[in-house]
């Protein structure tokens, strides 16, 4: 899959947790990418390996903060 599908792929996850009313409860980098934790009543693990995807994902964290 090429970098660009990959990047629109984490990007949708992102939306579809978020729009189900996950908050970002923790994120975490090593060398196998971004880890996010997403909560609700439920705790959810997404990988992003994508630099676009983690800074779709920072201004995402942005808005979320500054509701």
């Amino acid at each position: 899959m090429s970098d660009h599908l990959l990047s629109m792929d984490e990007m949708k996850k992102v939306d579809d947790y978020l729009d189900r009313g996950f908050k970002v409860h923790y994120v975490y980098e090593n060398l196998s990418g971004m880890f996010v934790e997403f909560e609700r009543q439920e705790e959810v693990r997404l990988q992003i390996l994508t630099a676009d995807a983690r800074k779709y994902l920072a201004a995402k964290l942005q808005e979320q903060t500054q509701l």
